[in-house]
């Protein structure tokens, strides 16, 4: 398993962006995204709309996967 970033393209408020994330984070934002009944782009817009704007979307998108995996009712 590669630890290099993979690029994907997201659709936030009707714009296309590109968020590289290694391939670890993008599968559990998916898992997630998928146990809320969201789509990635939904999910990324919610955490997007959320962030300190001084903190770039694939960071945020990390935090998140990594609190939701350490968070006490997990798993």
């Amino acid at each position: 398993m590669s630890g290099r970033p993979v690029k994907h393209s997201l659709t936030l408020k009707g714009h296309r962006t590109s968020v590289s994330l290694e391939e670890v984070f993008w599968r559990e934002f998916r898992r997630i995204a998928e146990e809320e009944g969201m789509t990635i782009n939904g999910l990324a817009s919610r955490i997007d709309m959320a962030r300190d704007p001084d903190v770039g979307l694939a960071s945020s998108i990390r935090v998140f996967v990594l609190e939701r995996a350490l968070a006490p009712d997990a798993g």
